[in-house]
């Protein structure tokens, strides 16, 4: 199984991070993103888009790093990661949801603009993160985890761009629950790190 990876990617972390909890074996292979060789084959064959995390998996090949977590989780890891009933999987994917818009969006646009130099509204991100780790905050206060009282791969698709809020300027010092969020899941067998983690 080829996972197509960009290291300083949040979203490729998310899946190494997730195959690493759980003893997913992959073949890292690294794309040189300055040079455009998402642009071009065999990553521009296996997604049209153009971005990465692509994973290949036999004759399957995914995009999205939200995508190929369900698909982890399903394929290769216990039920735990991804819930076994309706309502845990919707639980779990509303959080998804999250990562995909309000995290990406916040503290994810905002590291694209400072590490990165991408020119996008730096205020909006700033607005947009500002609110969703309130919200993020105010939920982890009361609980361990993202969902299902237990790790589940929301985890691992909203911690990333999260705990690297401080490349896009964003402190998380008023935000103690996400902080102690953040250190459980290092504290988790199996964990692996990323530059700036």
């Amino acid at each position: 199984m080829k996972l197509y990876d960009l290291e300083p990617s949040g979203n490729c972390y998310k899946v190494r991070l997730f195959a690493a909890l759980t003893g997913i074996k992959l073949e890292l292979e690294a794309v040189d993103f300055l040079a455009g060789m998402h642009k071009q084959s065999p990553v521009i064959d296996l997604n049209p888009w153009g971005e990465l995390p692509v994973l290949v998996d036999g004759e399957i090949s995914l995009r999205d790093s939200h995508a190929i977590l369900i698909y982890l989780a399903k394929r290769y890891a216990s039920a735990d990661w991804y819930g076994e009933t309706a309502a845990e999987q919707a639980e779990i994917q509303q959080w998804l949801a999250t990562s995909a818009n309000e995290i990406q969006h916040g503290p994810g646009a905002a590291r694209l603009v400072d590490k990165f130099g991408y020119d996008l509204d730096k205020g909006r991100a700033l607005g947009t993160a500002s609110r969703v780790l309130g919200l993020l905050e105010s939920h982890l206060s009361n609980n361990r985890w993202l969902a299902c009282d237990r790790p589940t791969i929301a985890d691992c698709a909203v911690m990333p761009y999260v705990a690297l809020a401080w490349e896009g300027g964003i402190t998380l010092d008023d935000y103690p629950a996400i902080q102690h969020w953040i250190g459980r899941i290092k504290a988790l067998p199996g964990f692996i790190p990323m530059s700036g983690l």
